[in-house]
């Protein structure tokens, strides 16, 4: 069970094991529709089967953060260098197109980590990492179906994640307190893993590796398209590390800096907070879809600006709130 402590939202008891009803949808459906997923990548169940283990052992006894830390190195190490699902290009960001064997490994584990701690930290309201995790997964999914067959065993895994969480969310988003459940770090971590990976691979599709039967795309900003998707957990995380740095607080520190907390902070409910952020980022990803032929650098600039200003518009809006009432 959640118990209710200083950071939470809730106020009572609430079983959080439904990462684990997610697993097991996700570990069924994919192995019997999308079995050559595991034939192209050999280490993605073993992951899945590591992050599944560590999750429900922190939703049960609280590991302590090293140990967790330590189990996500294994795991995205097993399937960057294991299955060789790394980003080896990005594409003129900053100047830089292909790196090198090792630094693409070593920054592609480095993402997926990041990937999968800010998708733990966004689950804090009901609604909010599921509902957006179902609009990338759809995103992702619909962008491997037009990209041709070769990409179907993603597509199908798309559709099992969107379908695994869309059961979870009936529960989640449920007013009765009897069917009431959390994802709790089982579900959050798995899923962002799976984004992570999904992202990864949108990204490699660009790269022409020259094979015969894999026919070639070319999109400049496709690495500024999957940040645009991603965009939340991202700024999500960078920013309250920021305001925890700025504080002098260690960004470890839990506090209530969160997007989500500050929309409860306006008065809102769970469900309204989380469509309002996911319209919100919504609107990025069709920003970046948009202007996804114009210069990469200036395209990132403009996603990465318009997510921030996403997580201050709250602010705003309770500032002005104040003002009225002390004019009042």
């Amino acid at each position: 069970m959640d118990e209710p402590g200083v950071r939470s939202s809730h106020l009572r008891k609430i079983p959080n094991l439904g990462g684990i009803a997610v697993f097991y949808s996700i570990g069924i459906c994919a192995s019997v529709f999308a079995y050559e997923l595991f034939d192209l990548y050999k280490f993605l169940f073993a992951s899945l089967i590591i992050l599944l283990y560590i999750g429900v052992m922190d939703d049960i006894v609280v590991m302590r953060a090293y140990k967790k830390l330590v189990a996500q190195i294994i795991v995205s190490s097993l399937i960057v260098i294991g299955s060789d699902i790394r980003i080896r290009s990005l594409f003129g960001i900053f100047g830089i197109y292909e790196m090198s064997y090792f630094v693409s490994i070593l920054f592609s584990i480095i993402t997926f980590i990041i990937l999968i701690n800010a998708f733990n930290l966004i689950d804090g309201i009901d609604g909010l990492a599921g509902g957006y995790s179902v609009i990338c997964s759809a995103l992702f999914g619909i962008s491997y179906y037009r990209l041709g067959e070769y990409n179907y065993p993603l597509v199908v895994l798309s559709v099992i994640i969107i379908g695994a969480v869309l059961a979870f969310l009936y529960y989640n988003l449920s007013n009765y307190r009897t069917n009431k459940i959390f994802m709790g770090d089982t579900g959050s971590m798995l899923l962002g893993f799976l984004l992570a990976f999904t992202s990864i691979c949108f990204i490699d599709i660009f790269i022409d590796k020259k094979l015969p039967d894999v026919p070639r795309y070319h999109l400049q900003s496709a690495p500024v398209v999957a940040v645009a998707i991603l965009i939340l957990p991202i700024v999500d995380t960078l920013n309250v590390i920021i305001i925890r740095i700025l504080n002098k607080k260690s960004p470890f520190d839990a506090d209530k800096n969160h997007i989500h907390h500050k929309l409860l902070k306006l008065n809102l409910t769970h469900r309204r907070s989380s469509f309002y952020i996911i319209m919100y980022y919504l609107f990025i990803v069709t920003v970046a879809y948009y202007f996804r032929h114009i210069n990469v650098n200036l395209l990132l600039f403009v996603i990465v600006f318009l997510g921030f200003l996403g997580a201050y518009i709250p602010d705003f809006v309770y500032l002005l709130k104040n003002n009225k009432k002390t004019i009042n």
